[in-house]
């Protein structure tokens, strides 16, 4: 009956112990973040033509009025979307690494730059963000330590990354509110005070007031001078996958 009792109380700590482990190998090599979404995926529906308020005729004029500016801001004119829109505090870049337990993502909420838009001559269309490195947050505070350090990203000295647009190619001339367009950005990559030409891919729209983008590339360790950060417990993949999800407003 006692040995009994000592190979149940064994087995319990056995259960404990082992769940305990895999509680601290998931907090250290599973994701923790999800990358969200800017651009909805299906536009918003157009109720430019519903009218509703008071009845009476001041109630009419108001909202023929109101109706009219639904309507302008439908059109989504050139006019409107033309000029310098600025990177909002909401926008965050992600960069993801695939290891052989997980792709885990890293969210940088800092970013900020500016987008210039010219839909009559794409030759003048600019484009410059900068994201602060040190934001970066893949839900576990030892990871992020790890991969700032110097063999890495190496945040101490270089606690920015940037990015300035070159060309971009699939911009419309005439906007429409709420239609989403596919988009090729080519530009300079600044991490780690290397620079390299890289191409973002992926869709824009200009949507209540605001101007959304989502996009990505992949670049690797190499490219800008990193260790493959595999452990003894992980492999890694040597590609990084880096994502915009950007709100603009002027």
């Amino acid at each position: 009956m006692k040995n009994k009792k000592i190979a149940m109380l064994a087995a319990i700590m056995i259960i404990v112990i082992g769940g305990a482990l895999y509680y601290v190998y998931d907090q250290l090599t599973g994701n923790h973040v999800e990358i969200e979404s800017v651009i909805a995926e299906a536009p918003a529906e157009d109720n430019s033509g519903v009218i509703s308020g008071n009845s009476g005729n001041s109630g009419n004029a108001d909202n023929t009025a109101a109706s009219a500016d639904n309507g302008a801001e439908a059109s989504g004119d050139a006019t409107d979307v033309d000029g310098t829109w600025t990177i909002g505090s909401d926008s965050k870049v992600y960069f993801s690494v695939t290891t052989s337990r997980d792709t885990v993502n890293y969210e940088i909420n800092k970013v900020t730059g500016s987008w210039e838009l010219n839909s009559s001559d794409p030759a003048q269309t600019k484009a410059e963000g900068t994201v602060d490195v040190t934001s970066m947050d893949s839900g576990n505070a030892q990871r992020d330590k790890h991969i700032s350090e110097a063999e890495y990203l190496d945040t101490t000295q270089f606690p920015n990354a940037e990015f300035k647009a070159t060309s971009f190619e699939g911009l419309p001339t005439a906007w429409k509110s709420g239609e989403v367009y596919d988009v090729s950005i080519t530009g300079e990559l600044t991490v780690k005070g290397i620079t390299k030409e890289v191409a973002f891919t992926g869709k824009t729209t200009y949507d209540q007031g605001s101007l959304k983008l989502e996009a990505s590339t992949v670049v690797t360790f190499g490219d800008f001078g990193m260790k493959n950060p595999h452990t003894v417990v992980m492999e890694t993949e040597n590609n990084l996958t880096v994502e915009l999800r950007l709100l603009l407003n002027k």
